[in-house]
């Protein structure tokens, strides 16, 4: 087996968020700097905004009725 050929593995590597939250998670690098997190994401926040997709089935269909009238 090849020897000194996998990345330093560090086990509390410091992760900075843009939002100012800061953890230790393990990586390959030994900081690292991230655009966004678990505390500041909206799916984990709450502040979701879920798009209302019910009714694209019945305006295909009312299209395609008056298509071919």
């Amino acid at each position: 087996m090849k020897k000194d050929i996998h990345p330093t593995y560090f086990k509390e590597s410091k992760t900075t968020c843009a939002c100012g939250a800061t953890f230790d998670v393990g990586s390959s690098k030994d900081s690292q700097n991230i655009e966004i997190c678990s505390q500041c994401h909206p799916f984990y926040t709450g502040q979701e905004k879920t798009l209302d997709v019910a009714g694209r089935v019945e305006k295909f269909k009312a299209r395609m009725a008056k298509s071919k009238k």
